[in-house]
């Protein structure tokens, strides 16, 4: 979204800004999910249960205009190739190995954010599940900073793989957390490995496809979090009715797990990702 005319317009003099752009981009997201579970939790306890609900509508109605007015940060109009077009992104195993991965990805991330709801309730502490999942992004916008910082000389292929073992290693505390505190502490530490994982996963999908793809190689990324989400917040709501909210942090690591388990079938694709980046530093 906003990093596409950075990485088009600099790729080709610094690579560095593109992770950069992304690493901005990442922190930009986690200033939202700091703020944005706070005033649901405080809207939805102190006024009533929809208001959380509605404060979410009206942030959407006033940002999606102001979005669309940012003409300045589009990427380049490309023109329509008639002779010898492009295949379709979604085509190229190189985006496949990374959308088929961030489905699960956001699978996770909606298991976590439903299960600690839960469990702060069944605790009695249900007025500080958004606290918890601010702290959440937290640490995530903490690795955004540093991963923004670092002039990576690893690919953002091997990133991606490197942070997508480290987020599902970094969800296995989630199994043994028996109060507010260790929650807090698993889900601060879980953060760190998010933003760079990200991070790594457009900067595949940039480097994957022609210029003027760009955009849509991102969006079929950006598009498959919020599908996993949705899957998984119907499931971790199943789990949750008829076995506890602490089983059901099971769910994050089976959905981490499952990413691992995505990325094999393009072994052989990634293996050309980190090469070719490895040629080109």
């Amino acid at each position: 979204m906003s990093p596409d005319k950075t990485t088009t317009a600099e790729d080709n003099s610094d690579r560095h800004l593109v992770n950069t752009a992304y690493s901005l981009e990442a922190l930009n997201d986690e200033f939202v999910f700091i703020a944005g579970p706070i005033i649901a939790t405080a809207c939805a306890t102190s006024i009533a249960p929809s208001a959380g609900l509605i404060a979410g509508m009206i942030f959407l109605v006033i940002g999606v205009p102001l979005f669309a007015l940012q003409s300045a940060t589009e990427p380049p109009a490309s023109p329509k190739r008639t002779i010898d077009p492009h295949p379709h992104v979604i085509l190229r195993k190189s985006l496949q190995a990374i959308v088929l991965p961030t489905l699960f990805i956001g699978a996770f991330f909606g298991a976590v954010a439903i299960v600690t709801v839960s469990f702060t309730d069944e605790l009695g502490h249900k007025s500080q599940s958004g606290l918890l999942l601010a702290l959440w992004a937290c640490g995530s916008a903490i690795a955004a900073i540093l991963n923004g910082l670092i002039k990576w000389r690893i690919s953002h292929a091997a990133r991606f793989l490197f942070f997508l073992l480290s987020l599902t290693l970094l969800s296995v505390p989630f199994l043994f957390v028996d109060s507010i505190f260790w929650l807090a502490v698993a889900l601060f530490f879980n953060g760190f490995a998010i933003a760079p994982l990200i991070v790594g996963a457009y900067g595949v999908a940039q480097t994957s496809v022609p210029s003027e793809q760009i955009t849509e190689a991102l969006s079929w990324v950006i598009a498959g979090m919020p599908l996993g989400g949705a899957i998984s917040s119907a499931t971790a709501g199943w789990v949750i009715y008829n076995y506890g909210a602490q089983t059901a942090y099971w769910l994050p690591l089976g959905f981490m797990t499952a990413a691992l388990v995505a990325t094999l079938p393009y072994f052989t694709t990634y293996k050309g990702l980190i090469g070719y980046s490895s040629q080109h530093d």
